[in-house]
């Protein structure tokens, strides 16, 4: 059968909800009419378009060799914008729900060793990637810290790795000290960590001198950077029709794109996704998304037009 393109938008049903830990349910999502859905890779996400408006990203930890199923878990998050209590409130088995996607911000790269660290529903991204650790026979090792057990989803589905997995829980005085932790990896290990932003700036800082690409985050909020926006209006240039467009201070490029009927999807606007991307032709982006790393950044090939501005007084897309 042909497989649906990545990327694209559809329909699926919710034909399963479980809840996995306390304030945590499993949603496994399908065609309605049973077509195979796309194929992904470890650490791809997709995103949720609900009846509300709302957009939330939500990582695949499901079989990825399964090719008609999705599962994601979603966490009721208190102080969120309904997203989650949405999800956990009114969305049930049977409903149809857009799905974006999927796409893929925190590929897992061969290796022969791997560290994966894992904060409370951090673990979502981590299971395909031990899945896939186990497939090839690499070495693999899973530091899991929660608040407690009862809060810690898929505690079950990892028992079967025994001492390959540790379970920090908090409320039982379990502390993680990523600096340590970090240390201890191996300069062979790839290093995958997904979870509140304190333990990502944790890492990020304690592997300041290591390799670019050997430690790789994922975040699920948006990293705020202290460095102010450009304050002068600057002009982009669409590569592909000549056009100039003027983007001044209070807008962003996303936002004259779509004013000049320049059609880019997105979904976040927070730089967290990766829905918006786009090639930089010409020009110095000033990147403030919370996916590039350092050496991506430096390149300067690409920005995420939904919040990324310019450095140059003019930027050149490919658009």
């Amino acid at each position: 059968m042909e497989q649906p393109p990545s990327g694209t938008t559809s329909l699926l049903r919710v034909t399963a909800r479980d809840a996995v830990a306390d304030d945590v349910i499993a949603l496994t999502l399908e065609h309605p009419d049973g077509r195979r859905l796309p194929d992904w890779a470890p650490g791809a996400h997709i995103d949720l378009i609900l009846p509300t408006g709302l957009t939330r990203q939500y990582s695949l930890c499901g079989n990825r060799w399964d090719a008609h199923t999705f599962r994601i878990a979603v966490r009721r998050e208190s102080d969120g914008r309904g997203g989650s209590a949405y999800v956990h409130d009114v969305l049930a088995v049977g409903d149809l729900v857009g799905v974006g996607g999927p796409r893929n911000n925190f590929r897992m790269v061969p290796a022969a060793k791997y560290v994966f660290v894992a904060g409370g529903i951090g673990i979502t991204p981590m299971l395909p990637m031990i899945h896939q650790a186990e497939l090839v026979g690499a070495t693999w090792k899973l530091v899991y810290t929660g608040h407690s057990r009862a809060t810690m989803p898929f505690t079950d589905e990892l028992a079967p790795y025994g001492d390959r997995v540790s379970i920090v829980a908090t409320d039982e005085g379990g502390r993680i000290d990523i600096g340590a932790l970090l240390a201890d990896a191996g300069g062979d290990s790839r290093v995958y960590v997904c979870g509140p932003c304190s333990m990502l700036d944790d890492a990020v800082a304690a592997a300041t001198t290591w390799p670019p690409g050997r430690l790789r985050v994922e975040r699920f909020r948006a990293e705020r950077s202290d460095t102010p926006a450009r304050t002068e209006p600057f002009v982009l240039e669409l590569a592909r029709s000549g056009r100039t467009l003027p983007v001044t201070p209070e807008r962003t490029v996303l936002d004259a794109l779509a004013d000049a009927g320049v059609g880019v999807l997105s979904s976040c606007r927070e730089g967290l996704c990766g829905t918006c991307e786009t090639t930089v032709l010409a020009g110095e982006p000033e990147h403030r998304d919370s996916i590039l790393d350092d050496d991506e950044r430096d390149s300067g090939t690409c920005m995420f037009v939904c919040v990324s501005r310019s450095r140059s007084d003019r930027l050149v897309l490919d658009l």
